[in-house]
């Protein structure tokens, strides 16, 4: 089993399978142009599926398809087949913005998708167009009542909270997962990426969400799934559903983090926050063998040294000051979450 500097595991693979988007989320993309990676340069199924298999040799168990929207990705069902009947992988999950998700969820379900999370931040439809500034609420809604009706299960709905803009929606977004029988996760606004105007004050911390919540209904804290998960989940004390909360910002997870990131074109990342990456597409496509890319993601892992959740903390901390202009890092369209 390779390990890094500080002695993570790899465990998982959150690959990007398109950067295109049909949303512009504010916390995502707040902008209207952006180089899109041409067809050619993403990784083919094929190509994936060879990356994984290399992965699993070296202990990833999980993968999660992200975007971009990957529902764009014609025949995505093809790929989550594929990734599922790979021997050392125990789940493939997606994460979509929902939009798409009614005219996929039974093919993604026949194929062996293990689990789905939809990103949601907020069920009032004028706020939604704010948010996303583009898609429909009522597609989204329609999306995850198709994924129920398929059978997939676990679903999940992501929430970004930000202060000022759907704060007020924790409440809301906590009832309507709790009535029809999902989970949801509430993500603290991060700085992820060079230009969603991440500012400290617009975080809504951990603690704050956590005490919203449980003035409403009591919660009963469970802890992270296998000791790594992103999220902190509780379980409500009157047994009707479970609630997570992501605080990559006030409660950095960055010791537990056993999470590899493969861009739509082919670069091996290694932490949300990074500037940069290793080419696996050029391996792939210069004629490396099998144990030549796996050779050559072992030494990116085991040279990485990534804490940077911790380090921002620090200089928050501190009293420093800490300025996201200072670092720049790859775009959340490119990376995937």
């Amino acid at each position: 089993m390779v390990r890094d500097l500080l002695h993570r595991p790899i465990r998982d693979l959150r690959i990007s399978i398109t950067d295109r988007c049909n949303f512009r989320c504010t916390y995502c993309m707040p902008f209207d142009d952006y180089p899109w990676t041409p067809s050619d340069e993403c990784l083919t199924f094929e190509e994936i599926t060879r990356v994984v298999r290399v992965f699993a040799g070296l202990g990833v168990e999980k993968i999660r398809l992200t975007g971009g929207e990957p529902l764009l990705r014609a025949r995505v069902e093809d790929l989550v087949s594929s990734l599922a009947a790979i021997e050392g992988i125990d789940a493939v999950c997606l994460t979509t913005n929902g939009s798409l998700l009614a005219d996929k969820a039974e093919a993604l379900k026949q194929a062996g998708l293990s689990r789905i999370n939809v990103s949601l931040d907020t069920l009032d439809s004028e706020k939604f167009a704010r948010i996303r500034r583009r898609g429909d609420l009522g597609k989204v809604l329609q999306g995850i009542a198709a994924a129920q009706e398929a059978g997939l299960s676990p679903i999940k709905l992501n929430a970004v909270i930000q202060r000022g803009v759907n704060d007020d929606d924790i409440i809301p977004l906590v009832d309507f997962a709790r009535t029809n029988g999902l989970a949801i996760r509430f993500i603290e606004f991060m700085d992820v990426g060079n230009a969603n105007g991440w500012r400290l004050e617009k975080v809504v911390s951990k603690r704050e969400i956590l005490q919203v919540i449980d003035a409403h209904v009591p919660l009963i804290e469970v802890g992270r799934d296998k000791g790594s998960a992103p999220s902190v989940d509780y379980r409500f004390a009157d047994g009707t559903g479970d609630v997570g909360v992501i605080a990559s910002v006030t409660e950095p997870f960055c010791s537990t983090c056993t999470r590899a990131r493969l861009t739509a074109d082919g670069k091996l990342v290694t932490c949300l926050f990074s500037n940069t990456g290793y080419s696996v597409k050029a391996l792939l496509r210069g004629g490396a063998t099998d144990e030549e890319v796996t050779q050559a993601i072992s030494a990116t892992w085991s040279k990485r040294i990534d804490r940077f959740s911790l380090d921002r903390l620090e200089a928050l901390n501190s009293g420093s000051g800490y300025e996201p202009a200072q670092h720049q890092k790859i775009e959340m369209i490119t990376l995937g979450g």
